[in-house]
């Protein structure tokens, strides 16, 4: 077996770019009414800025600014000097529109419920407030029990194949 040093190259016309290995990534930048995925090839050893300027993402998108959108790999948040891995998707995240603490903090300050799933609330939807104990306690009062009935439920009438019981007083 020949020493890894002196193996000669295949094709001796051959640059050198072509011996490096090469992974393949994708990078993925999402608008409101469009997705875009690229598939990249890069030099094994590439970085996440590496995959980003070979895919021409920036000329299609110039609104994209490195500077101020944030990157991640896998919706894992990463710097632009990140080394990638075959099969890495690369993410150009947008800003966000409106803070959602913030949002929520307003709509907690406006008194507004929102239901579940992320709709507003309706004024007919929004349940009353409880209201104070007419006991006076501070507890809220307990519905009544319905009244118990004051005599037994009838016996079931008897089946027309059945006799009726003799009456121990008939005489019969």
């Amino acid at each position: 077996m020949a020493d890894p040093e002196t193996i000669p190259a295949e094709n001796p016309e051959m640059n050198d770019d072509s011996r490096i290995e090469k992974i393949d990534v994708e990078v993925a930048y999402a608008l409101p009414h469009e997705q875009v995925i690229l598939e990249v090839t890069i030099n094994l050893g590439g970085t996440v800025g590496d995959a980003i300027t070979h895919s021409g993402i920036l000329a299609t998108y110039p609104e994209i600014d490195l500077a101020v959108n944030k990157v991640g790999v896998f919706g894992k948040i990463t710097k632009m000097s990140a080394v990638l891995r075959e099969g890495d998707r690369v993410e150009i995240y947008r800003p966000l529109i409106a803070d959602p603490k913030e949002v929520r903090r307003q709509r907690a300050a406006e008194g507004k419920r929102m239901k579940k799933g992320g709709g507003d609330l309706k004024v007919d939807e929004a349940k009353p407030a409880k209201e104070a104990s007419s006991t006076g306690s501070g507890e809220p009062d307990k519905p009544e029990k319905p009244d118990k009935p004051d005599k037994p439920a009838e016996a079931a009438a008897p089946l027309a194949s059945e006799k009726p019981a003799a009456d121990k007083y008939s005489g019969d």
